[in-house]
């Protein structure tokens, strides 16, 4: 199982249309077994709407909500990129988990990442979709209801990693630790500029790309055609950086392949017998 930690973002309209691999809808209402897990809190929510499901757009505007009706509400480093956007693979040989596993591990891991609190019902909204094979993607919104800003604890991707080895343990699930090569270790590289540029979590093309989409989801709530022009202007320039993070991230892996495979490997040990 491998975890992947994104970048904070400003809206999790594009984290969601990732987890569905398509563009959100306001029509099609996403199939129940797709919401695999959520924040304790969507139940009364739930029970007072006559729908029976959601679309993937209203799921989107739910988990949002805290961050438009607390326009103050900061992070730490005074940011308001407070949608939190992890997910996680199994391994291309593991069996299909059920509906009930994945809510398992949803659970779990919004657990570790202190996004869930046993017993608080006005925490993080958040919310587990399983809708690629062998994938799970968990967003959430930092911002509390009451508009506290919740901030995950400095290790929370080692937390992660370790938490999922613990899953892996109890689902009997494949580790991809234990089935890469081990004739050689993995060797650890100082970043490159082009990757630095490409990075997700604290990259200055990922902040730009953030500020240009949440500005762009503001204008695309005005009724005005002036509005929604701006919006999908918008919407381009944030498409045009996402590719261009892409060709660094790309561009930022192969350096790091060549630079491996430039390092000559360790020589044979001699071993010494005793006649």
């Amino acid at each position: 199982m491998i975890t992947r930690l994104h970048g904070r973002s400003h809206t999790p309209h594009d984290p969601l249309e990732e987890a569905l691999a398509r563009p959100l809808s306001p029509d099609e209402s996403l199939p129940e077994c797709t919401i695999v897990a959520r924040w304790p809190g969507m139940d009364r929510f739930i029970a007072d709407d006559e729908q029976r499901t959601w679309t993937s757009l209203q799921w989107a505007d739910h988990v949002e909500e805290a961050l438009l009706e607390h326009p103050f509400a900061a992070s730490p480093c005074d940011d308001r990129a407070a949608i939190l956007h992890l997910d996680v693979r199994l391994h291309p040989d593991d069996r299909d988990l059920t509906g009930l596993e994945w809510a398992e591990v949803a659970h779990r891991l919004a657990r570790t990442a202190g996004i869930e609190i046993p017993g608080k019902e006005s925490g993080c909204a958040w919310i587990a979709v399983q809708a690629r094979p062998g994938r799970l993607d968990l967003i959430a919104n930092l911002i509390h209801l009451d508009g506290a800003w919740h901030a995950p604890p400095t290790d929370v991707l080692r937390r992660l990693v370790d938490e999922t080895c613990h899953i892996e343990q109890d689902l009997h699930l494949i580790s991809p630790v234990r089935t890469g090569p081990t004739t050689r270790p993995a060797l650890r590289m100082a970043p490159t500029a082009s990757a630095q540029l490409a990075d997700e979590q604290t990259g200055p093309l990922a902040a730009v790309r953030g500020l240009i989409e949440h500005t762009a989801h503001r204008f695309a709530r005005q009724p005005e055609a002036a509005g929604t022009d701006t919006a999908h202007r918008l919407e381009l320039l944030a498409r045009r950086l996402l590719a261009l993070q892409q060709d660094l991230h790309t561009t930022a892996a192969q350096v790091a392949q060549a630079r491996i495979a430039a390092v000559p490997p360790s020589p044979p040990r001699s071993v010494h017998r005793s006649p």
